[in-house]
């Protein structure tokens, strides 16, 4: 496999902070010999661990690119003992369109890990961070929100692990970032994740869903800003003592917490995000917009547990996301 063909302008090694760019090259209609240019910031004071933060691996999720590039302005360097690296919009093309997937490739980012330095302008961005930026790091945080299509509670995640030593210190660093909730996570196809090929290096990984809608809250931001800080104090990069308040512990680890539509029309919910809900209680209504004066399908939660997710928008199809039920358990 030849060497990636992105070009850094920035130098991990060097002490300081240094802002630059990932330039991967780009043909297309608007750019003939052009490139992606991915903006970098690496924060390096001696020697220490590195965390790698991410945001914008799905470009309609933005509570990580707002972090994230009010971090690169306001970090301070004296307080820094190792090495940050700052992406703020991981996928950056899908970013500027506002959508999901690349306006490029229409490449979902958190697909297709290890990504191919010889592939479509996604794979090449992720087989950079899989055999460059991943091998740097010790600790990767990753935020994610719901974006256009899902909602969620304000959460930190880890995920079940072989190695239970190194799955202790995701879970810890899980909890370090101390969302609202902290979850561990039923991830659906692992295998081409970004947070499995991290987790597949050995690194300590948090993943997020901190809101949805295609938009983002003061809330959801400031439990970003406080969840990254709070990690990087963890893992003795950032000096300071935690910032740390009540979390509810959930898991998703039941394939039966996780309810997909089986059917198209208007989707009523009856419960709230947060609200507490039975097994078997009706969570959803989904109306035929066909016609009228017909009953609405009703959907059930198969567990016992809070609604920690929805789909947003109103509409909804055969195979959508509906909901998912997290139950109350510990995360040891």
């Amino acid at each position: 496999m030849r060497d990636s063909p992105i070009d850094v302008t920035v130098d991990f090694e060097l002490d300081g902070i240094q802002h630059g760019y990932l330039k991967a090259p780009y043909s297309g209609d608007d750019s003939a010999w052009g490139a992606v240019m991915i903006p970098i910031t690496v924060v390096k004071n001696g020697v220490g661990p590195t965390a790698l933060l991410t945001g914008a691996n799905h470009g309609d999720e933005y509570e990580g690119p707002i972090a994230l590039w009010d971090l690169t302005r306001s970090i301070d360097l004296s307080k820094i003992s190792g090495r940050v690296i700052i992406i703020p919009a991981m996928n950056y093309p899908a970013f500027t369109a506002g959508k999901r997937t690349s306006w490029i490739d229409g490449g979902n980012m958190n697909r297709v890990f290890p990504g191919n330095p010889d592939g479509t302008i996604t794979e090449v961005i992720a087989d950079y961070f899989y055999r460059k930026l991943l091998p740097l790091s010790d600790y990767v945080i990753d935020i994610h929100s719901g974006g256009k299509t899902m909602d969620f509670l304000p959460f930190g995640a880890a995920h079940i692990l072989e190695d239970k030593n190194q799955q202790a210190r995701c879970v810890a660093a899980a909890q370090a970032f101390n969302a609202p909730y902290t979850l561990m996570l039923l991830e659906h196809d692992a295998p081409r994740l970004y947070d499995t090929a991290a987790e597949n290096q050995g690194k300590i990984f948090v993943g997020t869903e901190l809101g949805g809608g295609g938009s983002a809250s003061a809330t959801t931001v400031r439990v970003a800003k406080r969840g990254i800080s709070n990690v990087l104090k963890h893992a003795g990069i950032l000096e300071g003592e935690l910032d740390v308040e009540d979390s509810l512990n959930l898991d998703t680890m039941n394939p039966h917490c996780f309810i997909r539509s089986e059917h198209r029309g208007l989707l009523e919910m009856t419960y709230d995000l947060g609200e507490k809900v039975k097994k078997d209680q009706v969570i959803a209504l989904i109306y035929d917009i066909d016609r009228t004066g017909i009953d609405p399908v009703q959907y059930c939660s198969n567990v016992e547990g809070i609604l920690m997710g929805r789909h947003f928008p109103s509409l909804i199809k055969p195979g959508d996301f509906l909901a998912v039920v997290a139950e109350e358990k510990d995360p040891k």
